[in-house]
C-alpha cells in the first residue's frame, strides 16, 4: 500500500479468491506490526481463519474479531469495533481491517452496511488510523462494488491502489436514507409521556408472544424505553410503536415527528463527562439490526431482535 499524506486512510480492497485476499491483507498487517502500530482484524469467520493461519506466529500480536458477531448490526461497528480499538491506542497510529459486507448479508441489512462504510469517513477524519475494507469481487453484487467506490477515497484492485473517481460518501448516506417498507400486519400503540411504561410493556408482551424470552425480552424493554423517551423529548412529545415478526426476528419500530440531523448519532461514543446522548448508542448495541429513515417530516427507527 502506498503512503498517504492524510492522517486517516480508508481504502477498499477488491479481491478474488483466498490468494488475492491474503496478498492484500497479510502485508498490510505485517507492515503495521513492523512499524509498531497496533493492528486489529474484524472480518467474517472463514476469512479470520485463513488470516490466522497465514500470519503464523505474527497472529499472536493481532486483535481478531469475527465480524459476523461483532458487526452483526452495522450500526455498532464504528463505536464498538473501530473506535473502541482506535481509542485504546490514541498515542500511536493504528491499522484495522474491517470487512462489514459479505455475500451472506441480506437486502434488509445492506442499506445499513453501506451507510456504515460512508460514515467511517467523518467518524475518523483527522485521526491517525488506516482502515482497510476488503470486498469479495467474486460473490458481491455489482451495485455493492459500485457503492464501495463512493464510500472509499482509495480503491485497491488488480494489485494497484488509486484514488476513487466516484468518492461521494455524503451522497451514499442520503441515497440509502430510504422510507422503510411497511409490514403487512403489526401491533400498534400510540404513546406520549404518560404512556411510556405502557409502551415498554406492550413491546415485551408482544415480543414474548412472537417467540422472544429471557434476556432478549430485557433487550426489547431497554430498546423501546430509549426510543420512546427520545420521541417524547426530541420527537414532538409523542409517537407510534409497532411490533411484528419478520423472518424469525421480532421487529420493534418507533415513529415520531422529530428529525435526526446527525448521521453519526448513536455511532459516536460519548465523551466521559457527557450528560445524555447514549440512548441510540445503547439501541445499536442491543439490536441485531437498526434501520433508520429520517426526514423533516419525521423519523422511523426500526430494530430487529433475534431469539438468540
Amino acid at each position: 500500500m502506498t503512503a498517504s499524506t492524510q492522517p486517516f486512510v480508508h481504502p477498499a480492497l477488491f479481491y478474488q479468491g483466498d490468494k488475492e485476499y491474503l496478498h492484500g491483507t497479510v502485508p498490510f498487517i505485517r507492515d503495521g506490526l513492523k512499524a509498531g502500530e497496533p493492528v486489529a482484524v474484524a472480518v467474517p469467520g472463514p476469512n479470520l481463519a485463513i488470516l490466522k493461519t497465514a500470519l503464523g506466529e505474527d497472529a499472536a500480536h493481532v486483535k481478531f474479531l469475527d465480524m459476523t458477531e461483532a458487526g452483526r448490526n452495522p450500526g455498532r461497528i464504528i463505536p464498538k469495533v473501530l473506535r473502541a480499538f482506535a481509542d485504546s491506542h490514541r498515542q500511536t497510529r493504528v491499522r484495522i481491517i474491517g470487512e462489514p459486507i459479505w455475500a451472506g448479508r441480506s437486502s434488509v441489512e445492506y442499506p445499513a452496511c453501506v451507510q456504515h462504510e460512508a460514515l467511517i469517513n467523518p467518524a475518523f477524519q483527522g485521526r491517525n488510523v488506516t482502515i482497510l475494507c476488503p470486498y469479495d469481487a467474486d460473490h458481491l453484487d455489482e451495485q455493492v462494488l459500485a457503492d464501495a467506490y463512493e464510500t472509499h477515497p482509495l480503491v485497491i484492485a488488480d494489485g494497484r491502489e488509486r484514488p476513487s473517481p466516484a468518492y461521494a460518501p455524503e451522497h451514499v448516506v442520503a441515497r440509502y436514507n430510504q422510507p422503510l417498507e411497511q409490514p403487512a400486519a403489526a401491533e400498534e400503540l400510540l404513546f406520549h409521556v404518560d404512556r411510556l411504561p405502557d409502551a415498554r410493556q406492550f413491546a415485551v408482551t408482544h415480543a414474548a408472544r412472537l417467540g422472544l424470552s429471557g434476556i432478549r425480552l430485557e433487550d426489547v424493554a431497554l430498546i423501546v424505553a430509549e426510543l420512546t423517551a427520545n420521541s417524547v423529548i426530541h420527537g414532538g412529545g409523542f409517537g407510534t410503536l409497532r411490533v411484528w415478526a419478520d423472518g424469525g426476528q421480532v421487529v420493534c419500530e418507533v415513529r415520531d415527528h422529530g428529525h435526526l440531523d446527525d448521521p453519526l448519532a448513536g455511532r459516536r461514543p460519548p465523551a466521559r463527562d457527557q450528560i445524555g446522548g447514549r440512548g441510540l448508542l445503547l439501541v445499536h448495541f442491543l439490536a441485531d439490526l437498526v434501520r433508520i429513515h429520517t426526514s423533516p417530516d419525521g423519523t422511523a427507527v426500526r430494530c430487529y431482535i433475534s431469539p438468540h
